[in-house]
């Protein structure tokens, strides 16, 4: 018999994960069952078990593989030289994660922030998914401390900067757009860019004027 090649079995394991997260931002996690996965992509249970035991194994990827994504993007980012500034930087990464999770529902809306938005409100009674966001959330809360420090040594940001504060900062402005994304629809990709420009130009006013 011949063996099935890593990428047959990387292919499956995306098509399975793909039709997942379509499930899931179209209908929330407790409202679809294997049966709806197993007729969105079109296999049978042995071919989809053979690589997610179940419902909670699945979202457990998706989420894996999003903040992944994230992390990775901010890792890349404090290597370059000048970093990218936020207001490229972010809207980067939400272009990376269209990338990724790159499905589209009926009514044309863009897979993540649906998703994204079922992910956190699943957190709160998931105890599992919680350790797996934590443990992810403080990975990328980390590779954004690195852009920092990048743009510390760049002299962008004074050098008692707060990391930490400014990365939870940065990381809660994509997700705030990717909210609003989820339950407004569609908004011009420069909007972000633009609004963020716009805050990184303000200074402190001069008390004497």
């Amino acid at each position: 018999m011949a063996r099935v090649s890593q990428e047959h079995l990387d292919a499956r394991r995306r098509q399975i994960l793909d039709g997942a997260s379509l499930c899931f931002a179209r209908n929330g996690f407790h409202a679809t069952s294997m049966q709806d996965v197993l007729k969105e992509v079109d296999l049978s249970a042995g071919a989809v078990y053979r690589y997610f035991s179940g419902k909670e194994e699945l979202i457990g990827a998706i989420v894996s593989e999003v903040l992944e994504t994230v992390g990775d993007t901010y890792e890349r980012a404090a290597q370059e030289t000048p970093p990218p500034l936020p207001d490229v930087l972010i809207p980067r990464t939400l272009a990376r994660l269209k990338e990724v999770k790159s499905g589209v529902l009926d009514s044309g809306e863009w897979v993540f922030p649906r998703l994204m938005i079922q992910v956190w409100a699943e957190t709160l009674r998931n105890d599992e998914l919680a350790v797996v966001m934590r443990t992810g959330f403080d990975k990328v809360c980390a590779a954004w401390a690195k852009v920092v420090e990048s743009y510390k040594a760049a002299g962008l940001m004074p050098e008692d900067a707060d990391a930490d504060a400014m990365a939870r900062t940065m990381i809660a402005l994509a997700q705030g757009f990717a909210a609003q994304l989820a339950v407004f629809g569609a908004v011009p990709a420069d909007v972000l860019q633009n609004g963020l420009r716009a805050l990184m130009s303000m200074r402190t006013p001069d008390p004497a004027a």
